[in-house]
């Protein structure tokens, strides 16, 4: 199932795919839970914004062997963390604006996984899975000579519009061996498999749960394929991944 969030007359609403290209708008939201109306729209053209707001955006670094390499890293023995702020984050056809100032800006295609309920100190790995609500489209937007100069990622990774979210909430996915492909101006760039991850979904709720609580909405940025690459002004980036869908987004 397919949940979009998109913009209406009254505010921010939460809408479902149907057949016939058209999505039914919806009371309440996906983890809540939600209850149908009368009012649709066309799917085609709908005003999509991002399918998250979340408290928090959780980042895990390094978490595929193929960019572990291409970065010169070592292959975590625990998940590497940090911290996206939610003024990060855009929707579908946003831009991403380039600071002009911050030398190279790399796209990093990554799959995110939202919470559906409460997880704080979950006693196993084996309990992670059951609180993730669904899957998005990530771009991990990256001002990498920043990253390499303060050694930490906050800036090089917090700046407004570094977190292209969408283009829906994908529900009752198999996270274990999706496609995961970026692409800049048509060329592919970046193409993996959630197969490949060190730490899988599950263990990376488990694991972030034990450091901080997470909350219904909050998100996971799971990690990037190799193959990442700087993004300049007029192009455009597409992240794409199987059973979720394409997040495009033009670059200023």
């Amino acid at each position: 199932m397919r949940f979009f969030r998109v913009a209406t007359s009254t505010g921010p609403r939460w809408a479902r795919e149907e057949a016939a290209a058209r999505l039914r708008i919806l009371d309440g939201d996906p983890w809540s839970g939600t209850r149908d109306i009368a009012e649709w729209i066309a799917a085609d053209g709908a005003p999509l914004l991002a399918p998250v707001a979340p408290s928090k955006i959780v980042g895990i670094g390094v978490n595929y062997r193929d960019h572990a390499a291409e970065r010169g890293k070592p292959v975590p023995k625990e998940p590497l963390l940090f911290l996206k702020p939610p003024s990060s984050v855009i929707g579908p056809g946003e831009p991403i604006r380039r600071p002009p100032w911050a030398g190279r800006v790399d796209h990093e295609a990554e799959l995110g996984i939202v919470i559906g309920r409460r997880a704080h100190d979950l006693p196993s790995p084996d309990a992670g899975a059951a609180h993730i609500l669904g899957a998005v489209c990530v771009n991990d937007v990256t001002a990498r000579e920043l990253q390499a100069s303060d050694v930490q990622f906050t800036r090089a990774k917090g700046f407004d519009t570094f977190c292209p979210v969408g283009p829906c909430l994908a529900t009752d996915l198999d996270l274990g061996g999706l496609k995961v492909v970026g692409r800049v101006n048509g060329q592919v760039r970046q193409s993996g498999s959630t197969r490949d991850m060190v730490f899988d979904p599950g263990y990376l709720v488990w694991y972030v749960s034990r450091v901080m609580t997470l909350l219904p909405g909050d998100m996971i940025s799971t990690g990037t394929p190799a193959g990442i690459g700087p993004l300049l002004a007029r192009d455009e980036v597409e992240i794409e991944i199987e059973g979720i869908g394409v997040l495009r987004n033009p670059v200023v």
